[in-house]
């Protein structure tokens, strides 16, 4: 069988670079040489596009610039543009892999340029990134398919910055104390923060107000454990089994994530059958709920205190890393790493075909629209 050429985006202008780099280390890792090529394409913060095996060194280090590059817009090019000296070389790529976590990647706006280009690509689509990326719409689409959400407000940026104390006192007469914070269109737990009081939450809502332009206050669930299941598929997607998070902070911060190396992951959770049945049931009806495609990961909260179950978010570009969820939870249902990779390449096909079987034209009975004046 002839090789595919696998083009793996990461980096991107989100605070989520740094973790987007070792994602996508660990996804070309994992490709198989024998059925792969892979392109790496690394977007600096500055968002200039690079490709090459120095790609992503550059992005660590900024040293030794490889080739720049560009993704065209054309339909049916199937190509990145590399430059080589004064000219632009076409690279032809088969399947995109995005690991561009955040804003400008995990949001729409990169499948949308995907889109225009006709190339396949690894997970979610527009409508799909989009609503996912930002919580605050997730929230609503949850809540109107009969899911138990956090209890939440939303404001502006601009209003934080106008009248921040109000809001603080707004939020604590509905939701009470503690308080999360947090940038609803960013992840990696970037820019949240836990309120105990008014002071607290004023600083908390203008941190968050400093990575996007909406801020999301969700009421703390008390004693919360925190769930997290991998979907994955296309039209008949499947849950892992529940997997739990241990953080090693009071709550599953940027430090807790990546850094300290503390956080303990239970896989599986220790959960009753029926409730660890009904979460996988919940985490698929969530997946549909938002249109999602080829994976995401879907986290809950369980209190411990009344046992409500809540969904938290999904996350359309799980982690990839060595100790992220989402590979973890599929190899303990007998999905090694590599044969995960290898069933979203196909599932990114899949959906290509059937996108490039649909009737793109219409003749109508006549032709109106000319101007033959």
């Amino acid at each position: 069988m002839k090789k595919k050429t696998i083009a793996v985006l990461f980096g991107g202008r989100s605070g989520e670079h740094e973790v987007s780099l070792v994602s996508a280390e660990s996804v070309m890792q994992a490709l198989d040489p024998g059925r792969y090529d892979v392109l790496p394409v690394g977007v600096g913060k500055d968002g200039l596009w690079y490709c090459g095996d120095e790609a992503l060194a550059f992005l660590r280090t900024g040293k030794g610039a490889p080739p720049r590059c560009m993704l065209p817009a054309d339909a049916g090019r199937s190509c990145f543009l590399v430059q080589e000296g004064e000219s632009w070389i076409e690279k032809h790529v088969d399947v995109v892999f995005p690991v561009i976590h955040g804003s400008n990647g995990e949001d729409g706006t990169l499948q949308g340029l995907l889109e225009l280009a006709e190339l396949p690509y690894v997970g979610a689509g527009v409508a799909g990134s989009a609503v996912a990326m930002d919580k605050v719409l997730q929230k609503r689409l949850h809540r109107d398919a009969g899911i138990l959400v956090v209890p939440f407000k939303s404001y502006r940026s601009h209003d934080i910055a106008v009248r921040a104390e109000d809001i603080a006192r707004e939020i604590a007469g509905e939701l009470g104390f503690p308080v999360f914070v947090k940038p609803p269109n960013l992840g990696s737990s970037v820019g949240i923060s836990k309120a105990e009081d008014h002071d607290t939450l004023v600083e908390a809502l203008r941190h968050a107000a400093r990575f996007d332009r909406k801020v999301l206050a969700e009421k703390a669930i008390p004693a919360a454990r925190e769930i997290e299941v991998a979907v994955l598929g296309n039209d008949d997607p499947t849950a892992s089994v529940p997997g739990e998070v241990v953080p090693s902070n009071d709550f599953y911060d940027y430090d807790a994530k990546y850094v300290d190396g503390a956080s303990a992951l239970h896989i599986p959770a220790d959960l009753p059958e029926q409730l660890s049945s009904d979460i996988r049931h919940m985490a698929v009806e969530a997946f549909r709920a938002l249109e999602c495609e080829g994976m995401a990961r879907v986290d809950f909260l369980l209190s411990r205190d009344t046992g409500e179950l809540y969904i938290n978010e999904i996350n359309t570009i799980p982690g990839f890393t060595s100790i992220s969820m989402y590979p973890k939870l599929f190899e303990a249902v007998g999905i090694p790493y590599r044969d995960l990779i290898d069933r979203l390449i196909s599932f990114a096909l899949q959906r290509h075909a059937e996108k490039q079987a649909l009737t793109r034209s219409y003749s109508p009975k006549a032709d109106w629209y000319r101007d033959d004046r």
